[in-house]
C-alpha cells in the first residue's frame, strides 16, 4: 500500500467523523473511476441513441435515459461493493466460486468489444476534425484517415502512460480525463443554451419528458401521434406500428447499452489498480453518482433537446421544406429524399427497384403525390448523425457563415471529445483486461501492451471497419457482449449473496432486502432487452443463424460449468467496516 493511499483513506475516515459536509468534499477531491465511466459511456453510440431519440419522440422520453442509466449505477455499484469489500480480483473470484465459463466469457467479451468498438470511435474523432474542426487541413482520404488516426494513437498513448505512474502524474491523467468529459458536456450544453436562448426550447415539455409513461411501450408519442390520428384508417395502422416499434427499439437499446460489458470490467479493477479497499466503499458509489450519472444525463439531454427542435416532426415549418413538396424534383432535392422512400413505398404496398428505371420514376411520382403528414411520419424515422445536426443548428448561432461555423465548432469539439475519451478508456481496459488473460500484476509492461492492441486495433479501422467486414464483426462481437451482459449482472448478484466470496461483509437484514430488490429491477430489466435485442437478430436472414448458434453454444458452455464446478471452500473474512 502507497503512501498516497494511506493518506487518501485516513482523509475519508477522518471525513466521515466529521460529518456530511466534510464526507462529501473528500469524496470530490478523490473522485476518479467514476469518469472513467462517464468517459466510455459518453461516446458514439450514446450519442447517435440521443440523436434518434429526439428526431423519434420529441422529448417526451427522456425518462428513459435517466431510468436506464440509474440502473446502470446501481449494478455498478453493487459492483463496486463486492470488490471493495473482498479486495480480490473479480475474475479470479468468478472462476472460483461462481462459473469459469462466467469468468473468461466475461474477460473475453471484454476483450472483443475494446478492440471492435474502438474502430469507431477512431472514425468519429476523424469526421469531427474532416467535418467541422479543420476540414480544409483533414481530407476525406485513407492517407489522411490513417494519419490523423496515428496520432490520436499516440496522444492517447501519451495520456495512458500517465495513469500508469503515481503521484501526480496519475492525478494529471485525472484531470485530462475529466476535463475532456467536461468539454463534452460544455459544448452541447452551449448548444442548448443558445436554442434556448432564441426560444428554440419548450422547457416545460423537456421536463415532463422525465416522467416515466409506460404507454409508450404500445403508444406513439409526441406529435407524431397526433399526425397519425389524423389519418386514419390503414395509413393510421401501418404508421403506429412503424413508430411504437421503433420507440420500443429505443427503450431495448437504452436498456441494454447504458453500461456496457467493458464497463462492468473497467470499475473493479481501476478501483483495485488505485488501491481502494473497505473505506473507500461510501466514496465509490458517490463517485458513480457523480461523476457519470450527471455528466451522462447532462449530455443526452441536450443532444435529445438539440434534434427534437430541428428534426422532431421533420421539423418546424416542415410544409416548407423540399421533402414536403407534391413536386418530385423539389422533393428530390432534399438530402433525405432517398432515406424516406423505402419506408413510404412500404407505406403504398410497394418494393423499390433495384435499378434505375420507368418503374422506379413511377414509384417515385406516387411518393411525391402522398399527404405531407406521411411525409413527416416517414422523416421522423430517418436516423441523423451529430454533422447533419450541427448544420441544421447554423441559422440559430448566426446568420450565414458565421453562424455555421460556430455551430460546426462547438458539435466538433464536443464530438471529438466523445470519441477521442472514449479510446483512452477501451485501451485502459484492454490493459487491465490482459494482465488478467496472463495472470500479472497491473500496471506491468503487458498492461501497455493490452492497451497497444486495442488501441492499433482502432487505429487500423480505415482498412476494416469501411469494409465488408465490419457487418460479421459486429455482429459477432455485439451478439457476445449483449449475451454476457445481463450474465454479468446476474453473476454479481450472486456474489454479493454468495457468504463464500463476501464472508462477514455479506449484506444482511434489511439493506440485503434493499440491494437485492435493486439489482434484481435491473437485472431483469436488462434481461428482457437483451433477449429483445437477440431475437431480433435472429430474425434476421443473414446473419440470424449465426447469432442464435453463439447463444446457444455459450448457454450450453455455462450450464456445463455450473455442472462441473467444483465446490470451494468458504472464507469468513476476520474483520468488518461500516460504509
Amino acid at each position: 500500500m502507497s503512501d498516497q493511499v494511506a493518506k487518501n483513506r485516513e482523509m475519508i475516515v477522518k471525513a466521515q467523523q466529521e460529518g456530511l459536509g466534510p464526507t462529501l468534499l473528500a469524496y470530490t477531491k478523490l473522485s476518479g473511476p467514476g469518469w472513467l465511466q462517464s468517459a466510455i459511456t459518453l461516446g458514439g453510440g450514446s450519442l447517435s441513441g440521443a440523436l434518434f431519440l429526439g428526431v423519434l419522440t420529441g422529448t417526451n422520453m427522456l425518462w428513459v435515459q435517466l431510468i436506464m442509466i440509474v440502473m446502470g449505477v446501481i449494478m455498478l455499484s453493487a459492483i463496486s461493493h463486492v470488490t471493495l469489500s473482498t479486495g480480490k480480483k473479480p475474475f479470479q473470484e468468478i472462476n472460483k466460486h461462481v462459473n469459469p465459463v462466467l469468468g473468461w466469457g466475461w474477460l473475453l467479451a471484454t476483450v472483443a468489444a475494446n478492440m471492435l468498438w474502438c474502430m469507431p470511435q477512431f472514425s468519429l474523432s476523424f469526421a469531427a476534425l474532416n467535418k467541422n474542426l479543420a476540414p480544409n487541413l483533414v481530407e476525406d482520404t485513407l492517407n489522411h484517415k490513417l494519419a490523423v488516426s496515428a496520432v490520436l494513437l499516440v496522444a492517447a498513448i501519451l495520456v495512458l502512460y500517465l495513469n500508469n505512474k503515481q503521484g501526480r502524474a496519475a492525478k494529471a491523467f485525472d484531470w485530462i480525463l475529466k476535463g475532456m468529459v467536461a468539454v463534452v458536456v460544455i459544448s452541447f450544453f452551449c448548444a442548448v443554451w443558445i436554442m434556448s436562448s432564441n426560444g428554440s426550447v419548450e422547457w416545460g415539455q423537456v421536463f415532463s419528458g422525465f416522467v416515466p409513461d409506460l404507454s409508450q411501450w404500445s403508444s406513439p408519442t409526441g406529435e407524431l401521434a397526433a399526425l397519425i390520428q389524423g389519418l386514419g384508417g390503414d395509413a393510421a395502422s401501418f404508421w403506429d406500428g412503424r413508430i411504437v416499434s421503433q420507440q420500443r427499439d429505443v427503450i431495448i437499446g437504452a436498456a441494454a447499452t447504458a453500461v456496457g460489458i467493458n464497463m462492468t470490467f473497467l470499475l473493479p479493477y481501476s478501483m483495485l489498480a488505485r488501491g481502494w479497499d473497505k473505506p473507500f466503499r461510501g466514496m465509490a458509489k458517490f463517485d458513480l453518482s457523480t461523476g457519470m450519472v450527471i455528466p451522462y444525463l447532462l449530455v443526452t439531454t441536450c443532444v435529445v433537446i438539440a434534434s427534437a427542435t430541428m428534426f422532431h416532426a421533420g421539423g418546424k415549418d416542415f410544409d416548407k421544406t423540399p421533402l414536403a413538396s407534391s413536386d418530385l424534383a423539389t422533393m428530390k432535392s432534399s438530402e433525405y429524399f432517398q432515406a424516406v422512400v423505402p419506408t413510404l413505398a412500404a407505406r403504398i404496398g410497394e418494393t423499390v427497384p433495384e435499378q434505375e428505371g420507368e418503374a422506379l420514376d413511377v414509384l417515385h411520382a406516387k411518393i411525391a403525390s402522398m399527404p405531407v403528414a406521411e411525409k413527416q411520419l416517414a422523416s421522423s424515422l430517418v436516423k441523423r448523425n451529430a454533422f447533419q445536426l450541427s448544420n441544421a443548428l447554423a441559422p440559430i448561432f448566426g446568420e450565414g457563415d458565421s453562424g455555421k461555423n460556430k455551430a460546426s465548432m462547438i458539435f466538433g469539439i464536443g464530438v471529438l471529445g466523445m470519441g477521442f475519451s472514449t479510446i483512452i478508456i477501451l485501451m485502459l481496459i484492454n490493459g487491465y483486461a490482459f494482465c488478467e488473460l496472463f495472470n500479472v500484476e497491473q500496471g506491468s509492461a503487458t498492461h501497455m501492451v493490452g492497451c497497444l492492441v486495442s488501441g492499433v486495433c482502432g487505429a487500423i479501422w480505415p482498412l476494416i471497419w469501411d469494409g465488408p467486414a465490419k457487418l460479421w464483426l459486429a455482429i459477432a462481437v455485439s451478439s457476445f457482449g449483449f449475451i454476457l451482459l445481463p450474465i454479468a449482472y446476474s453473476t454479481f448478484f450472486m456474489m454479493m449473496n454468495n457468504r463464500k466470496i463476501m464472508g462477514d461483509e455479506r449484506p444482511e437484514g434489511g439493506r440485503r432486502l434493499i440491494w437485492n430488490l435493486l439489482m434484481g429491477i435491473s437485472c431483469i430489466v436488462v434481461i428482457v432487452a437483451v433477449v429483445a435485442t437477440i431475437l431480433q437478430k435472429v430474425e434476421d436472414e443473414t446473419t440470424g443463424s449465426f447469432v442464435l448458434g453463439m447463444v446457444v453454444f455459450y448457454v450450453v458452455a455455462v450450464i456445463i460449468g455450473f455442472i462441473m464446478k467444483k465446490p470451494a471452500p468458504i472464507e469468513v473474512s476476520s474483520d468488518s467496516a461500516a460504509d
